[in-house]
């Protein structure tokens, strides 16, 4: 058990006097600077690509004639993990529930996607768009107003999405 001990000691001593890691990392650096190829872009002008089960911005859905699909059931405001969404329902004369108010505070938000599967009628999905930054935390506050406008905006990407995934759920 001694001699390994030595042994290990002695081999340890040459390896830090003949450098050894210090050329790996040479011969490592030389390499990624000639000739592998270089992995940073240019962000701004080019985009990486983003996988196509990200979760992103959320958007409220609405129906083919234009009315919103929410039906204020509170499943998604219930599940929700970091407690970011809050929804006040009404009853209308015809008797189907509506939401008057339906917030998301982006800030608290996982992106975790919870609020998406349990919604039974898909009205509050999360898109693919990852450039939603800004310049104070009030506008990462999202009303029902700029969640449905959101959801016109993607609602042909999304609309093939769910036509793609409908079989696995």
């Amino acid at each position: 058990m001694k001699n390994i001990t030595k042994t290990y000691k002695i081999l340890d001593f040459l390896y830090s006097l003949l450098l050894v890691d210090i050329i790996k990392g040479v011969i490592l650096t030389t390499k990624y600077m000639f000739i592998k190829k270089s992995v940073t872009i240019n962000y701004p002008y080019e985009k990486s690509k983003v996988n196509y089960r990200f979760k992103g911005e959320h958007a409220l859905r609405r129906y083919a004639n234009g009315e919103e699909r929410c039906i204020s059931c509170k499943l998604c405001e219930v599940i929700c993990p970091a407690q970011a969404i809050t929804i006040e329902g009404e009853k209308r004369a015809d008797g189907s529930r509506r939401t008057v108010r339906y917030d998301i505070d982006m800030s608290k938000c996982i992106y975790c996607g919870l609020c998406e599967e349990a919604c039974p009628v898909d009205a509050i999905v999360e898109t693919m768009n990852v450039e939603f930054a800004t310049e104070t935390r009030e506008e990462l506050y999202y009303n029902k107003e700029k969640l449905l406008q959101n959801g016109d905006r993607w609602e042909v990407y999304l609309s093939e999405k769910l036509k793609v995934e409908a079989p696995y759920v």
